[in-house]
């Protein structure tokens, strides 16, 4: 995202989750001054820039759904915010740092070359944290169907056998995807998280 769309970003945040949550009366959290408060709301802008104003719409409505404090009128803090943030509209493209961090280094490098990249990139956006390796193994273990059926299909793609429409369609989606995390790992490394 450029300079320019950034900006773009940052105003709609503020003007379909920031401010109409303000006309809601939810008031900073008591738990933050209101320079901390103002830090929170600059760097929610920032970071969900990314985020459609329908989208934003949707977080605002469950922003207010969970308000703080005893009185329910406070925001949410912005963890919180964030983390609903990725269940409505993932952040696509570049890869959160961790992400980057993980397909830049040895691990990420493994997924791509043996195949369980995808994998191993829905399991980042979904638990947040560096996979310890008994999650690793879940990983490979899950993805081994797939990657059965991928070599399979890339098999009689070489030998000139058809392959159902359903399956191609797959294998196409999966190559999309297994490219976009090869992207992650570049950027990644020239970010200089690599070995």
């Amino acid at each position: 995202m450029d300079s320019a769309a950034q900006a773009d970003g940052e105003k709609r945040v503020k003007q379909f989750l920031i401010e109409p949550l303000q006309l809601r009366g939810l008031a900073k959290p008591t738990t933050l001054t209101k320079v901390q408060f103002d830090d929170m709301v600059k760097d929610l802008c920032a970071r969900l820039a990314y985020m459609t104003d329908l989208n934003l719409q949707a977080l605002e409505d469950q922003c207010a759904g969970n308000a703080g404090g005893k009185g329910k009128d406070r925001f949410p803090i912005a963890n919180h915010i964030l983390d609903w943030a990725g269940q409505i509209q993932s952040p696509e493209g570049d890869g959160s740092p961790l992400i980057r961090a993980v397909f830049s280094q040895s691990l990420g490098l493994d997924a791509l070359t043996q195949g369980w990249a995808p994998e191993l990139l829905s399991e980042l956006k979904q638990s947040r944290r560096w996979p310890k390796p008994f999650v690793v193994r879940l990983i490979r273990d899950r993805a081994e169907n797939a990657i059965r059926q991928m070599r399979s299909v890339e098999e009689r793609l070489a030998r000139g056998t058809d392959v159902p429409p359903n399956e191609a369609d797959w294998r196409n989606r999966r190559l999309a995807i297994i490219r976009r995390c090869q992207a992650i790992a570049d950027l990644g490394s020239r970010d200089g998280g690599g070995v």
